[in-house]
């Protein structure tokens, strides 16, 4: 029978093993460390659906007399044109739009009869976009406040909110549409919707006492702006009203993780430091 020898039995001792694992476990660090460097994100933004704030929808009038000019704009914004009321309602919206990050927005548009222009989204570019696609007459020149309302109720349908939200604004009476403003109150109570009525213009153009009857029963706030400048402040006082629970962009849409991965390269090295110790 041949004898067998281990000339290196050093390999096999406990000391050169840690040696190894010491190495591994360094090497390990580094990953960690330029892994953090990284900072590996989750990015959230193709589930609209998934998010904390309300979902909001702009019931406008688009009707004949939106058309009228003399709702004086800031120069800044109207660049010295003479704009109708119907476009100046539209950019202030737009404006109200763009701040509202962590909440879905939809638009409806009525006159004759009422259309939605924009399904619920988060995405407020698409949003802004239809907006301006807009313009007054194309739902016909009467004024459907029943249907206005009615057609932002059934924009809700999909809706997993919480809260729901409706800013009608119009610059007259209801005088068209099969729809009441009754029923249609009735419609928005049924699923909770509160409503922000909006008249715009001059002073007994709009029907007030409807508006401020839809908003009470609704919950919500009737407000009267005679100029831009007004309208501006009006919607500054519904985002004060109904603020949003989130208010940053970067927290809503990314979720960092470097912390993870330095969390671990900690654990290891107090783990070596530890080892070191008791050597």
């Amino acid at each position: 029978m041949k004898s067998r020898f281990f000339v290196h039995l050093h390999f096999l001792s406990a000391k050169k093993s840690f040696i190894k694992l010491e190495r591994l476990l360094k090497i390990i660090i580094f990953v960690l460390l330029c892994a953090a460097l990284a900072s590996p994100i989750v990015v959230d933004k193709f589930n609209p659906l998934n998010r904390h704030g309300k979902d909001i929808v702009f019931s406008i009038d688009g009707s004949g007399s939106m058309g009228s000019s003399g709702f004086d704009m800031e120069d800044e914004v109207s660049k010295g044109e003479r704009l109708s009321r119907f476009e100046i309602a539209k950019l202030i919206a737009s404006d109200f739009i763009q701040k509202r990050e962590s909440d879905n927005v939809g638009v409806v548009l009525f006159g004759d009869f009422a259309f939605i222009a924009s399904p619920i989204t988060y995405e407020k570019e698409i949003v802004v976009d239809m907006l301006n696609y807009l313009s007054h007459g194309m739902a016909g020149q009467n004024t459907a406040i029943g249907e206005g309302i009615a057609l932002g109720v059934r924009a809700f349908k999909h809706s997993k909110a919480k809260s729901k939200i409706i800013i009608l604004l119009t610059d007259g009476e209801h005088n068209s549409g099969d729809i009441s403003p009754k029923d249609a109150i009735e419609l928005a109570k049924e699923q909770s919707i509160k409503i922000y009525t909006v008249g715009m213009g001059n002073r007994g153009e709009a029907d007030e006492a409807l508006l401020q009857k839809i908003a009470d029963e609704s919950g919500g706030a009737f407000f009267y702006a005679g100029s831009a400048k007004e309208l501006r402040e009006v919607y500054e006082k519904i985002n004060e009203l109904e603020s949003s629970k989130i208010k940053s962009k970067e927290y809503l849409l990314k979720d960092y993780y470097y912390w993870a991965a330095l969390l671990l390269a900690l654990a290891i090295l107090l783990y070596l430091l530890y080892r070191e110790a008791n050597k």
